[in-house]
């Protein structure tokens, strides 16, 4: 508090460079929370303590400035502008540039701004903040999902991104990385930015880069985090009361002409219906509740359960609470001479399924040492243990599993069937008999130099090798009903990888004149893979199978496999970056790649690609008040896709055995090797076209800053295989065929909300949209004809085996369309399609009384037609961190054939809880219990639109006076929840993003520093 006596009143006012006033700056007394902002004239009074104090102006978007009153008691403060963003270094393929110097689609995610979420992979930290990335759901313990940047571009090629990690391309798993190792992740989106990568971008590229030691003494972390998953949406089945209704109403629609009587329960009816004359309606004696339970269709074990009074809860038993614990160190320090930075980690995560479990060891070291002042020489090597052999309960077996049915038998062995029907599993069986073991071991390193040579030129050389072990163990106990009959079942399986990369980098740059800048890069890459694969499979284990997959050789049906691989590649690479008064822009670079899967006539293939950048509001002529700044971008070029098999331009060999006749008429097995597919020696890279024009602005004094993109990108010699006639003597042939293009828009907006000394607010608005077309596919043609049979032209017939069509989208939905359920007055119609009413009206386009291909239409796309993602991130009163973000996907479809009540055995099985029609509940949406298609093939689509509160996190970080005293150099709390909650308008089966039950996990943690 201020002493009144000695108080002193200042003033002043707040100004730009080029004098306007600044509103709202804040100013605080150095030290303290004493503090004010300035008036809409950008004019200010404050009373300090003494002349001693300094003032601190900040502003958004502004240098922050500090003022030493002395003797002033007016003060005329000038700020200047600074976008922190523009300077910000971001990584690109074989380097880093400045954010302000980018000519491509390049999006950066600090890893470390999201730690108080707690992620668990990679993808938890990319999902919902990169537009154009989408990342898929995870819904077991292993934090695992897909990846894909605007949109797929190819018909049967794998269309995961390529992953960079500390500047070397990664072949391994996203799950060996630890986020807590991650420093920044970028995403290369556009073919100028990607092209550097050349064969192996065409789905964008994702640049990983780890931690290394900072400047200072050495500093030991530590974060450490447990939580509780639990199941975040209910899709409960019938209990037990209500399961013996259920089953009613299905015999009442299977059996409409039945009297509804039949199946209500004896002690129920009503006067109307005495219970002999309920007895005489099949004719039944004896007593009434066990022919009630027979009409039902119940089991012997369920009609004794009923009896006694026991019933399971299949939920509860498939379901549960998991615990997730994570445990990080690191120790990291950098000096003149050396920076290093070195951890490890264990995670281990129980999932909602019982049983489910992943645990994973990794650790990382990143050393970087200076020896010469010309010579650099460091290593970055990782090593990843990861367990997933853990076997959960079969989950979707549940729902058929009778509510009184029974889990043991008599001699508490588990039952095949919990109503001994064989048709309803028992959900527990597989994990109760099978023991398992999958361990996979991973060593990755890069073990590299930098040489300074004479004119500013660097040269880089990188070695990479990296040693995969795979180990998998399976038993199957002749014990389990299931493999009794087999005598056990022992599967043994062993793959190790080997491969390495090797780098070679010169890199020169240079500043002429203060104005003019050059970036030049070249590569030369080579590359070699190798893996061994041997797999031992064996069943009918004599005289036991006690030993499992340890004995494996004591079994009579051996089965012996092996898989070996091996292949090369190399590239060359040129890039240059010219820059005038980072004004004007130019982006020119040139792959050539050579890969051993292709054909002998196209070993290797040449991406070229170019790219512009203008900073418009740098020009003399450019005089906006509120635009601060304003750049476009334009780039075009080509990358390849060569993610095939190693194999497939030539032909293959496979085993196989035919029955041979002899001249005596005696009939042989006889083993044969057979050729399955055959070669193409032109067999090429599928090639992808890249347009992108970009605009980065600032506005409101960097109050608002963003980007928009738009681009055009065209996929073809697309990688099909196609089926060919017997006549050939082969079975299938790789050839390259088709065109793909995908066309999208893509915003980006952050904005400061508040920014005071006590309280700041950020927000950042993701939005993307892609459409892709399918231009053509094999490049057959078929006549077409008019009304009286004449050939009018050709055109290129669809793909109806996998419902790809000229003009339409990959993901466009071809099926009959629903009209609704038919009611009670419309029987006759219905049984013109052989249909009941409640079953559902389908719509017979050309009215012949028959439902056909010629029926089926256009209905919606199970792709989303655009998402977004909202962020929110404050600072409160200085040691608060509040963060939460919630995502969109809107206007697909999903598969909801829940809705047609339909099951082969549905008058023995459970079923979810969900509407069905009767005809006192003639609904129009669900169909009635064990309805029919009649002679139709169709599905029920719903809309999947959905907005998910992703994340909510705070997180606590303690005064430096508190961690002080403890030798910490930071210390912090946080809380966290993931999949927090998820609306859908309309779907309303378990999760609407993947269908599935997903976990919601609520997780605290500490994050201390010494």
């Amino acid at each position: 508090m201020l002493d009144k006596a000695s108080e002193i009143t200042v003033g002043g006012k707040v100004t730009d460079n080029k004098g306007q006033s600044l509103i709202g700056v804040n100013i605080v007394v150095k030290g303290t929370t004493v503090g004010t902002t300035t008036d809409e004239n950008g004019g200010f009074s404050l009373k300090v303590e003494n002349r001693d104090q300094v003032l601190v102006f900040s502003f958004v978007g502004f240098q922050t400035k500090e003022v030493e009153l002395k003797t002033q008691t007016r003060l005329e403060v000038v700020l200047q502008e600074s976008d922190k963003t523009l300077e910000e270094i971001v990584v690109v393929g074989y380097g880093t540039q400045k954010k302000r110097d980018l000519t491509g689609a390049v999006a950066q995610i600090s890893a470390t701004r999201l730690e108080n979420e707690n992620p668990a992979s990679v993808q938890d930290i990319l999902r919902g903040n990169i537009s154009g990335l989408n990342v898929g759901y995870s819904t077991t313990a292993k934090p695992a999902s897909s990846l894909q940047v605007r949109g797929s571009n190819t018909l049967n090629a794998n269309g995961d991104p390529l992953i960079v990690l500390d500047g070397i391309i990664y072949y391994g798993q996203l799950l060996d990385i630890n986020p807590n190792d991650i420093q920044t992740i970028d995403v290369l989106k556009d073919a100028s930015s990607a092209a550097v990568y050349g064969a192996k971008a065409a789905n964008g590229v994702i640049l990983i880069t780890t931690k290394s030691g900072q400047s200072g003494k050495a500093m030991v972390t530590l974060n450490t985090n447990t939580g509780i998953t639990s199941l975040a949406h209910d899709q409960p089945l019938y209990n037990a009361n209500d399961f013996l209704y259920f089953r009613a109403d299905v015999q009442r629609s299977m059996n409409a002409n039945q009297n509804p009587l039949k199946y209500t329960n004896p002690n129920a009816l009503p006067a109307s219906m005495p219970l002999k004359d309920w007895l005489a309606l099949d004719g039944a004696t004896g007593d009434p509740t066990t022919t009630w339970l027979n009409r039902l269709n119940l089991s012997q074990v369920e009609i004794d359960n009923y009896k006694a009074g026991r019933t399971n809860d299949w939920y509860k038993k498939v379901f549960q609470q998991g615990v997730q614990q994570d445990y990080n160190v690191s120790v990291s320090g950098k000096n003149d001479d050396i920076s290093y930075y070195i951890s490890l980690g264990y995670m281990d995560n129980q999932g909602i399924v019982v049983g489910d479990r992943y645990r994973t060891f990794r650790s990382r070291l990143n050393l970087d040492a200076r020896i010469a002042k010309f010579l650099k020489i460091g290593i970055n090597t990782q090593f990843s243990s990861r367990d997933d052999g853990y076997v959960p309960v079969v989950w979707s077996n549940m729902v058929n599993a009778s509510p009184w049915g029974s889990e043991f038998d008599d001699k508490g062995n588990q039952r095949l069937s919990p109503q001994d029907d064989q048709i309803a599993l028992n959900p527990a069986l597989s994990k109760a008999y099978t023991n398992r073991l999958s361990i996979n071991n991973t060593l990755i390193s890069t073990i590299y130099s930098v040489v300074t040579l004479p004119f500013g030129i660097t040269y880089q050389a990188n070695f990479s090798p990296r040693v995969e072990g795979y180990r998998y163990f399976n038993h199957q106990s002749a014990d389990s009903p299931q493999w009794a009959q087999a005598g056990g079942y022992a599967q043994r399986e062993q793959l190790d990888i080997y491969s390495w990369q090797i780098d070679n980098l010169f890199k020169w740059k240079k500043t002429f004149g203060k104005s003019h800048d050059l970036d030049i890069t070249f590569l030369a890459n080579l590359e070699k893979y190798q893996s061994w694969q041997n797999r031992i499979e064996n069943s009918g284990f004599d005289p036991s199978d006690q030993l499992g997959f340890h004995n494996i050789g004591t079994g009579k049906n051996p089965i012996v496999t092996s898989n070996d691989e091996y292949g090369t590649a190399d590239a060359l690479m040129g890039r240059l970056f010219y820059s005038f008064k980072s004004r004007y822009m130019l982006t020119l670079s040139l792959r050539r790649d050579g890969y051993s899967a292709f054909g002998q006539k196209n070993p290797r293939a040449t991406f070229p690609a170019a790219a512009l950048g203008w900073v418009i509001s740098d020009e003399k002529f450019f005089n906006s008040s509120w635009l601060n700044y304003l750049k476009l971008r334009f780039s075009y070029g080509f990358n390849g896709n060569r993610d095939i098999g190693r194999y497939v331009a030539i032909s293959d060999l496979v085993a196989g055995k035919y029955l041979h006749v002899s001249p005596t008429g005696t009939l042989k097995q006889v083993s044969m090797l057979y050729v399955n597919r055959m070669s193409n020696e032109n067999l090429q890279w599928e090639k992808k076209s890249s347009l992108n024009i970009g605009v980065d602005f600032s506005m409101l004094r960097n109050r608002i800053s963003g980007s928009i993109e738009t681009y055009t990108m065209t996929s073809t010699n697309l990688l099909v295989q196609r089926s060919l006639p017997d006549v050939t003597g082969f079975k299938t042939v790789w050839a390259n065929l088709g065109e793909i293009r995908n066309r999208g828009i893509e915003l980006n907006l952050t904005s400061v909300n508040i920014n005071t000394p006590l309280v700041t607010w950020k927000s950042t608005l993701n939005f993307s949209m892609n459409r892709n077309k399918i231009i053509s596919l094999y490049g057959d043609r078929q006549n077409i004809l008019d009304s009286e049979g004449k050939v009018i032209g050709t055109r290129e017939p669809n793909d109806i085996t996998n419902k790809w069509f000229i003009g339409q989208p990959l993901d466009v939905i071809w099926d009959i369309k629903i009209l609704g359920v038919y009611q009670k007055n419309e029987a006759e119609l219905a049984q013109k399609y052989g249909v009941k009413p409640g079953d559902f009206k389908l719509q017979d386009v050309n009215n012949d009384g028959k439902y056909t291909d010629a029926d089926r239409q256009f209905l919606g796309y199970t792709e989303p037609r655009f998402r977004w993602t909202l962020r929110n991130e404050l600072r409160l009163f200085k040691r608060f961190d509040v963060s939460f973000m919630m995502y969109s996907y809107w206007g697909n479809k999903g598969s909801f054939n829940t809705a047609k009540n339909q099951n082969g055995y549905m008058d023995r099985v459970n079923a979810y809880m969900q509407p069905y029609w009767t005809a006192e509940n003639p609904i129009n949406d669900y169909a009635r219990l064990s309805s029919s298609d009649g002679s139709a093939s169709y599905s029920v689509y719903r809309d999947r639109s959905f907005v998910r509160l992703e994340n909510v996190s705070v997180a606590y970080n303690l005064p430096a006076n508190v961690f002080g005293r403890l030798g910490l150099k930071n210390a912090k709390a946080y809380f966290s929840v993931r999949n927090v909650a998820v609306y859908s308008r309309e779907w309303s089966f378990w999760d609407p993003e993947n269908g599935a039950p997903t976990p919601r996990t609520a997780t605290l943690g500490i994050n201390v520093s010494l």
